[in-house]
């Protein structure tokens, strides 16, 4: 018997919109005009908003910076234990995307773009991918939802919402690219509050 899920708007189109603005600004305030900066999301959701993000930077300080897309797949600390034997996945096996950096990562100031923050290993794995294709000087997280229950002491430098929320709920973003809409909801299962 499976419980039914209710679903909370936390971010519309014009606010998911809005926040994302308000990050472009907040690093480019934080960082120095001639600091080199480059955008990486991780994927999928992370990339598409990476590419978003990128785009306003670009926008905003009209200069062009680079960007790419990061598939963490391989570096989970939880891909062996998805097929290891006789075990069942809480999670489907990883879809591999392609990882594609097209600039130099040594030197720069990467923007590591995800969409929602949880326990951190998503950060963790990145971050040793990332190292991987050099050793940038520095790396700023830009996460769109921060939900909680880290189990890394990993912290975002841009957080477009903080949204506190239970074990047993689920943080969905959905964007145009991937969904047709862009929203970022909470799923409740029945019993939960």
């Amino acid at each position: 018997m499976s419980r039914a899920a209710t679903e909370a708007v936390v971010l519309t189109g014009d606010q998911l919109a809005r926040t994302l603005t308000r990050i472009a600004h907040e690093i480019l305030e934080k960082n120095a005009s001639d600091t080199a900066l480059a955008v990486v999301g991780i994927h999928t959701r992370g990339a598409l908003l990476g590419r978003r993000l990128h785009g306003l930077l670009c926008q905003l300080s009209e200069r062009e910076i680079p960007d790419g897309e990061l598939d963490i797949s391989f570096y989970r600390d939880d891909v062996a234990a998805r097929g290891a034997p006789g075990v069942i996945p809480k999670t489907p096996q990883p879809v591999v995307k392609d990882t594609n950096l097209p600039f130099d990562v040594g030197g720069t100031t990467i923007i590591l773009v995800d969409d929602v923050l949880y326990t951190g290993r998503t950060i963790r794995a990145a971050i040793d991918a990332l190292f991987d294709y050099g050793r940038p000087d520095r790396i700023q997280l830009a996460v769109l939802v921060d939900r909680g229950h880290r189990e890394l002491p990993i912290r975002p430098d841009y957080v477009g919402k903080n949204l506190p929320t239970a074990l047993g709920e689920r943080i969905n973003v959905r964007l145009s690219e991937a969904d047709g809409v862009d929203e970022v909801v909470l799923v409740r299962t029945a019993g939960e509050e």
